[in-house]
């Protein structure tokens, strides 16, 4: 085990740490952090609207939902090529980058025309459905951009304006990526939306099945426990789950059941105990603990992690490149997620159909919110009680390696 960690620590961290950082992935994970305050309105809304059935006659707020989260893949096809473009140091067509990314979205989504010239889209195509779709355009948008920034018009010398030479030197990128687009989808009719939903529909219908659904949970843990943010996984995550939720909604619109199960809702509700690797049974057990290091961490952690935020624990505990801790998490992420889905899936638990992302609400709170199932509860309590015998020997191990450290350290 000491082996592993000493390779994972000094090759396999530093090498995930390199790719997260490349400049095409940050700016779509910075792209999708960007989205989630309007994510955050859509659930919040949600949350309001549970009031309807307790106030008569309240105006329907739907509306800010749908032009909020409902444009999630709008906003993305304007922040992936902007966010592209500043982070490979062209910030001086980071704005008409984000535009173009903007205007070929609406020419993929194939629109129609009446016969008075009115423009027809299909608005459910502007929300997570199309996450794929955006991300694609965008990273499209950057490749053909950054390669263009290369070759200008003019001499470094040229006293122009900055703003005329970027204007002149964008008029090549832009006019190919259009044409292409056009030339695709109006005069080839081509759905190239559906197209591109189509490629990645398998990768979507394993991340929604048993063994992908686990699989994220644990990579999410197992990256977390050497220090590598959750958020890694985020361009390939962030579309399953977040799509997931709205088909959810869509399948409880038209009056059938709820079925996809790996949605942030229901990992905020059931898997994400006190955050990433269910550690806020380990936060409780630590104050009983009799080393004065993990009573003083489990302090200060406590509050945190009753509001889902785990990094203090993480890294002061620490669970992070620590072989006795690191185990238990890694257990508790394959086990909490699979009890969870095959509850879920066995029908016992209504399966959460609206959005309601407040993952930062106490544990318990979000649990009975995402789908107000009272029995949704009992099932944070076996997943607590669970978590608690997965998490216990382990820290009462390392309880004792801490006392001793500590006695020695008195003794010097």
């Amino acid at each position: 085990m000491k082996k592993f960690i000493a390779y994972m620590n000094r090759s396999f961290a530093p090498k995930m740490n390199k790719i997260t950082r490349n400049a095409w992935i940050s700016a779509i994970q910075e792209s999708i952090m960007g989205v989630l305050p309007l994510i955050l309105v859509g659930s919040l809304i949600t949350l309001i609207m549970i009031l309807n059935d307790f106030i008569p006659n309240m105006p329907n707020l739907q509306p800010i939902s749908d032009f909020s989260f409902g444009l999630m893949s709008l906003f993305i096809s304007f922040l992936i090529p902007y966010f592209v473009m500043e982070k490979l140091k062209k910030s001086d067509r980071k704005l008409v980058a984000g535009l173009t990314g903007t205007a070929m979205f609406f020419l993929v989504l194939s629109p129609s025309f009446n016969d008075e010239g009115q423009i027809i889209f299909s608005f459910e195509r502007f929300g997570a459905s199309g996450m794929f779709v955006a991300i694609i355009i965008g990273l499209l948008v950057g490749v053909v951009f950054h390669q263009s920034s290369k070759v200008s018009f003019f001499k470094e010398t040229s006293s122009l304006p900055d703003f005329i030479i970027i204007w002149f030197d964008t008029i090549i990128p832009i006019t190919i990526l259009l044409l292409a687009g056009w030339f695709a989808t109006i005069l080839g009719n081509f759905d190239l939306y559906a197209s591109i939903i189509s490629l990645f529909e398998p990768l979507i219908n394993i991340g929604q099945s048993f063994v992908g659904f686990v699989l994220i949970c644990f990579i999410t843990a197992f990256l977390y426990s050497f220090g590598i943010s959750s958020w890694a996984l985020m361009p390939v995550a962030f579309p399953i789950i977040i799509s997931g939720i709205e088909q959810n909604a869509r399948q409880l619109s038209r009056g059938l059941e709820p079925s996809l199960i790996h949605t942030q809702e229901t990992l905020a509700a059931w898997i994400l105990i006190g955050g990433v690797g269910a550690t806020l049974p380990l936060v409780i057990i630590m104050l009983g603990a009799k080393s004065k290091h993990l009573k003083a961490i489990s302090r200060v952690t406590i509050i945190p992690s009753i509001f889902n935020i785990n990094e203090p624990v993480v890294f002061g505990a620490p669970i992070a490149f620590n072989p006795i801790l690191m185990i238990p998490m890694w257990l508790n992420a394959i086990i909490i997620p699979a009890i969870t889905y095959i509850v879920l899936s066995l029908g016992v638990i209504a399966i959460p159909a609206e959005v309601m992302q407040l993952w930062y609400l106490p544990v318990g709170v979000s649990t009975y919110l995402v789908n107000t199932d009272l029995r949704g509860l009992v099932l944070l309590l076996i997943n607590i009680v669970i978590s608690f015998i997965i998490w216990y020997p382990f820290v009462k191990v390392y309880d004792n390696q801490k006392v001793m450290e500590e006695k020695q350290e008195e003794q010097v």
